[in-house]
C-alpha cells in the first residue's frame, strides 16, 4: 500500500512546537508569526473535517472569535472510527500516515502516539493466479517528459498488456482515481514538493483518535451540527450564510473547507457568483469515488496485501499495526471498480461480490469462513460524495487557482486545495486550515 512517495529537501521549520511547511512563512515573517493580533470580527469554518479544525485550533490560539459549521451529525470530515467490528479499532477513513516529516508526525511525537511501520508483503493477482512477483517492471510513471495522458494509456504505450489492467488499476486508485482518468504528467507536478517521507505508518488506535484528542478536543464545542450551509453572500462588508433550515450567521471571514465534489456540485450558492476562473478550477480538480468494506473471517487464508483484483484491485490486512488480531481484510476499491460495486445497490451484493472474488483467489475460502462485513461508501455521503482529489488530464495550475482567497473575505482550505505537494492526505489538509489562517492575520494586519 506505498504510495510511491520520496523523500524530498525538508522544507519543515519548527515554531511554537508545531512543524510549519517554510512555504507557509513567504506570507508571514517568521518572528512575527505568533505576534498577537486584535481581530474584533468573527470567522466561520464551513466544514469540521480536518483541515475545518486545525484552522480552529489555531484560531483558538490566536483568541480570536469563529464557529465551525458542519452539514453531517458528526466531526473529522473524511476520517471516521468503527469500534464493536473486530476486537481492535478500525479507521472508516483515512487510515496511513504518509511519512512522518509533517505537523502530524510533530503531534504523534508530543502525544507518544503508537504507530506502525507498514512494510507489509504483497501477493500480486496476475494472470489468474497468486504471484510474488511481475515479469515487468510497473514503476514507470515517475520520471521527467512524462505525458499528460491517462496512466491506462501511457502503460500501454509503455507495454503493460491487457494482464496488467488491474495492477494499473491499483496503482492509479492508491492515487484516488481510475487509471483511464489520472494524469501522468500532472500526478507528478502535484507531487513535486512532496517533503513528508517515503513510508507508510499505522496508528495502533486509529487516525481518528489522534485528530480527535489533540485537535478536535479543543475545539469541538464551537462546531455546529447538522448545519447545512445553502448560501454564502459576500455582497456586503458583512457576510452572511444561510443554512438549509433558513438559519442566519455572519461573519467577517469565512473558511471554506468542504470537499471539492461539493464545491463543484453548486450545493452552495454564492452571491455574488464565484469567478468562472475560480470555478472552472474546480472543475478541472478530480474526485473519484471511494469505498472501504472490512471483511472479517474465522480463519486468515489471506495474504497482507492483494494487488490486482478485477472487483477490487487492493485489500489488505487491517490487523498490521493493531494490538489485537481478529481477521479483516480492507477492501480498498477506487474509480471504475467503486462506481461498478455501488451500482450493485446494497451492501449485501457488494460483500458477496468481494468474497466471490476472494474465493476464486483462495479456493473457496473466503465464504467459508466469513464472519461479517462492513461497508463504508464515501462516494454516497452527500457531503463527501467521493475519496480524495487527483490530477486530471489538462489539470494546470487548478489547484493553485482553486485555493486563492476572494476579496479578503472567502478563503479556501482542504486536501484538494494544497499545493505543496500533500493533496490526497490528512497532514495536506492540515497544512492549508493554517494557512489561510495566516491568510487571514496577514489580510487584518494590512
Amino acid at each position: 500500500m506505498d504510495r510511491r512517495h520520496f523523500i524530498k529537501r525538508s522544507t519543515l521549520l519548527s515554531i511554537g512546537g508545531m512543524l510549519i511547511p517554510s512555504t507557509f512563512l513567504s506570507a508571514c515573517r517568521k518572528e512575527n508569526l505568533f505576534e498577537d493580533i486584535n481581530y474584533e470580527g468573527k470567522i466561520i469554518i464551513i466544514g469540521a473535517g480536518a483541515a475545518g479544525l486545525y484552522a480552529a485550533y489555531i484560531l483558538k490560539s490566536k483568541g480570536i472569535n469563529f464557529q465551525i459549521l458542519e452539514a453531517s451529525a458528526n466531526y473529522g470530515g473524511r476520517l471516521g472510527k468503527l469500534t464493536g467490528f473486530a476486537n481492535f479499532p478500525i479507521d472508516l477513513g483515512a487510515q496511513w500516515l504518509h511519512g512522518k516529516n509533517n505537523i502530524l508526525g510533530d503531534l504523534i511525537k508530543k502525544s507518544n502516539t503508537k504507530i506502525t511501520l507498514d512494510d507489509s508483503g504483497t501477493k500480486y493477482w496476475f494472470n489468474n493466479q497468486l504471484v510474488n512477483s511481475l515479469p515487468q517492471d510497473t514503476n514507470i510513471f515517475e520520471g521527467d517528459d512524462l505525458p499528460d495522458i491517462s496512466y491506462k494509456d501511457y502503460a500501454l504505450q509503455k507495454g503493460l498488456g491487457d494482464e496488467y489492467k488491474y495492477i494499473v488499476e491499483n496503482i492509479a486508485g492508491d492515487q484516488g482515481a481510475a487509471a483511464s482518468r489520472l494524469s501522468v504528467f500532472g500526478n507528478n507536478v502535484d507531487e513535486e514538493n512532496w517533503n513528508s517521507g517515503d513510508d507508510d505508518f499505522k496508528f495502533q488506535e486509529t487516525f481518528f483518535d489522534l485528530i480527535e484528542n489533540q485537535i478536535a478536543s479543543k475545539v469541538k464545542d464551537k462546531i455546529l451540527l447538522n448545519t447545512i450551509v445553502s448560501k454564502i453572500d459576500y455582497s456586503q462588508s458583512e457576510i452572511i450564510i444561510t443554512d438549509s433550515h433558513n438559519n442566519i450567521y455572519s461573519a467577517g471571514k469565512v473558511i471554506i473547507t468542504v470537499p471539492i465534489p461539493v464545491l463543484k456540485s453548486g450545493d452552495i450558492q454564492f452571491i455574488p457568483a464565484l469567478p468562472n476562473e475560480k470555478t472552472t478550477a474546480f472543475s478541472k480538480i478530480g474526485m473519484d469515488g471511494g469505498m472501504k468494506v472490512f471483511l472479517k473471517f474465522s480463519n486468515k487464508f489471506f495474504d497482507q496485501n492483494i494487488i490486482g483484483g478485477p472487483i477490487c484491485a487492493a485489500y489488505a490486512d487491517e490487523s498490521i499495526g493493531k494490538a489485537q488480531n481478529d481477521n479483516v481484510l480492507l477492501a480498498f476499491i477506487m474509480g471504475e471498480q467503486e462506481e461498478y460495486l455501488t451500482a450493485l445497490g446494497s451492501d449485501a451484493a457488494i460483500t458477496t461480490a468481494l468474497l466471490q472474488e476472494l474465493d476464486v483467489m483462495y479456493n473457496g475460502q473466503a465464504t467459508a469462513s466469513f464472519i461479517a462485513s462492513h461497508v463504508q461508501n464515501w462516494t454516497t455521503n452527500p457531503f463527501v460524495k467521493g475519496a480524495y482529489s487527483y490530477s486530471t488530464i489538462g489539470m494546470g495550475d487548478a489547484r493553485k487557482i482553486s485555493s486563492q482567497s476572494i476579496n479578503k473575505k472567502l478563503y479556501f482550505a482542504g486536501e484538494a486545495m494544497n499545493t505543496n505537494g500533500h493533496h490526497q492526505t490528512v497532514h495536506g489538509a492540515l497544512e492549508t486550515g493554517y494557512r489561510e489562517v495566516i491568510n487571514i492575520l496577514n489580510d487584518i494586519k494590512k
